[in-house]
């Protein structure tokens, strides 16, 4: 397997996170993105720690939702004290990065929430610099409205800077933008995660994510280029939605890890 393919938990959400660490390490891929509400449960960090201190798996990102409970506009600090707490965990097993969900905006405007979560992430920022973790944002389709407010590339790129953070590109949510090339030129100096997922045209539920190869999304001509541009980071197959639970999530995250270390091998990553 590729050592630049990660796997990431959401595929198998139904599973305890030991078990779902010890099926990366049986199929060979080294890394793995963690979901906090998942690591925060009873057991699953002191799974997650054996698992890196056994060499079974390296965490390469932890996936946190911030401001969900409540939302941008009417959070008074109980998202940031979640995100320290995470911070922590995240340093503690190793793990480089924490990619955010914003949280919705509420009744604020854009321009308002971004500035919204810079403020509320500041001491964050503060630690997580401190503990050696790189806190990013990612771009997510705007069916998640209700729970993000960055919905292409570039709006994602400008909260990022904004809040002083990096960067994590969904290319599963920004491979239809026009001039993608360029943007990504313009995104990766601050890109610390890319994920992977492919698209079947007519597909609308949501999530509506497939197997690398299965659909439309020129994933060679697109990882071509980050390489190109010189990327170096991990690849992060992130795999939900109706076609994943009908293929079923191991047989379909087994055939995208081996899709995707093929697709990187072939383009000498």
């Amino acid at each position: 397997m590729h050592p630049r393919v990660s796997l990431h938990q959401v595929a198998m959400m139904d599973r305890e996170t030991g078990a779902f660490l010890e099926f990366c390490g049986a199929l060979g891929v080294r890394h793995a993105t963690l979901v906090s509400p998942l690591l925060l449960q009873e057991n699953a960090f002191h799974a997650a720690r054996e698992a890196v201190q056994h060499g079974t798996v390296l965490i390469g990102c932890i996936n946190h939702p911030f401001a969900l409970h409540p939302d941008l506009e009417r959070d008074s600090g109980t998202a940031a004290q979640r995100l320290l707490r995470v911070i922590d965990m995240a340093a503690a097993l190793g793990a480089p990065s924490i990619y955010l969900i914003t949280g919705g905006r509420g009744a604020l405007s854009w321009e308002q929430a971004a500035s919204r979560f810079e403020g509320l992430l500041a001491r964050c920022r503060e630690h997580a610099a401190r503990q050696g973790v790189v806190l990013l944002v990612e771009n997510a389709s705007p069916l998640l409205v209700d729970i993000h407010i960055a919905h292409s590339l570039p709006d994602a790129l400008r909260l990022a800077r904004h809040a002083q953070i990096g960067l994590c590109i969904d290319l599963h949510a920004c491979w239809m933008e026009a001039d993608l090339h360029a943007k990504l030129a313009e995104a990766l100096p601050l890109a610390g995660l890319i994920q992977v997922s492919d698209h079947v045209a007519g597909d609308r539920a949501a999530p509506c994510r497939a197997v690398p190869g299965d659909g439309a999304v020129p994933l060679e001509t697109i990882l071509r280029g980050v390489l190109e541009l010189g990327y170096t980071g991990l690849f992060d197959l992130e795999l939900l939605g109706p076609r994943i639970e009908a293929e079923g999530a191991q047989a379909a995250c087994t055939r995208a890890a081996h899709t995707l270390s093929d697709l990187l091998t072939r383009l000498g990553a």
